[in-house]
C-alpha cells in the first residue's frame, strides 16, 4: 500500500491529517515522523511530497519525491510567497547559477531530455512566479539560452553565484521593490478613495429616497363627519 503525504521537509509533525491516514493501519506514527524528517532534512524550508510504502508486517519505506519547482525557487531566493499580482509585483531576482542549482535538483524527476532543457523548464516556472533572472524577464533568458549565452555555466553545472554579482542583483531588485511598494500604496489609496465616494453616494441616495417618500394624506375632520351623514 502506498500512502502519499505532503510534508514540511525536516519538520513533519504528527497532526490529525497524518493520524487519520496512518492510525487505522496500526503504523507507529512517531517512527514515521522521525524517518520522514531524516529523509527530507536536506530540503528543510520547503514542502516535499513523500510516499510511504506500507508492508504487510506494518514496516514501511520512505520515498522522497522532488519538491515542486516553485518551492525550490522560493527557498533558493529566500522568497516567503510568490507573487500573486501578475505583471505588477516581482518576487525576486535570480542569478543563472541559482536557476541551474534548482534544475540540478529537479532534473532526475523531469521529462526534460537533457540538462539544458531542464534549466529552461525552471526558467519557465519563473514566468508564472514573476521572478526576474539576471535583471531580465525570464522570456528573454530563454531566448539567450537558446542562443548559447549560458552554455558554459550550464555545461559546468555552476550552482554558486559570485558574491559581487549576487550583491548587484540584490541592489537592482531593491530598486524594483521600492517602485512596486509605491505603486501598491498608490493603488490602495485610490481604491479607498473610490470606495469612500461610493459609500457617500449611497448614503446621499438613501437620504433622498427617504425625503421623497409619499406621506398619507389626512382628510379634515369636518369632511369625515359629512360622509357619515
Amino acid at each position: 500500500m502506498i500512502i502519499k503525504l505532503l510534508v514540511d521537509a525536516g519538520d513533519m509533525k504528527p497532526g490529525p491529517a497524518v493520524g487519520q491516514k496512518l492510525g487505522p493501519l496500526g503504523i507507529n506514527l512517531g517512527k514515521v515522523v522521525q524517518d520522514v524528517n531524516e529523509a527530507t532534512k536536506k530540503f528543510k524550508g520547503v514542502k516535499v511530497p513523500v510516499e510511504l510504502e506500507i508492508n504487510k508486517d506494518k514496516t514501511f519505506t520512505v520515498n522522497v519525491l522532488s519538491p515542486p519547482t516553485t518551492e525550490l525557487l522560493k527557498k533558493e531566493l529566500g522568497i516567503e510567497k510568490a507573487s500573486g499580482m501578475h505583471k505588477k509585483i516581482k518576487s525576486g531576482n535570480a542569478s543563472i547559477e541559482q536557476i541551474i542549482s534548482v534544475a540540478k535538483t529537479k532534473h532526475p524527476n523531469m521529462l526534460a531530455r537533457d540538462f539544458k532543457s531542464a534549466v529552461k523548464t525552471v526558467v519557465g516556472s519563473c514566468i508564472s512566479g514573476e521572478i526576474l533572472i539576471e535583471n531580465k524577464d525570464p522570456r528573454e533568458i530563454i531566448s539567450e539560452i537558446d542562443e548559447g549565452k549560458y552554455d558554459k555555466e550550464i555545461s559546468e553545472v555552476r550552482t554558486e553565484t559570485d558574491p559581487e554579482k549576487k550583491k548587484q542583483l540584490a541592489d537592482f531588485f531593491s530598486e524594483i521593490k521600492e517602485k512596486q511598494e509605491a505603486l501598491v500604496k498608490k493603488e490602495t489609496e485610490e481604491k479607498e478613495a473610490e470606495d469612500a465616494k461610493k459609500a457617500e453616494k449611497a448614503q446621499e441616495s438613501g437620504a433622498a429616497t427617504a425625503t421623497a417618500a409619499p406621506t398619507e394624506k389626512k382628510e379634515p375632520a369636518e369632511k369625515k363627519t359629512e360622509k357619515k351623514k
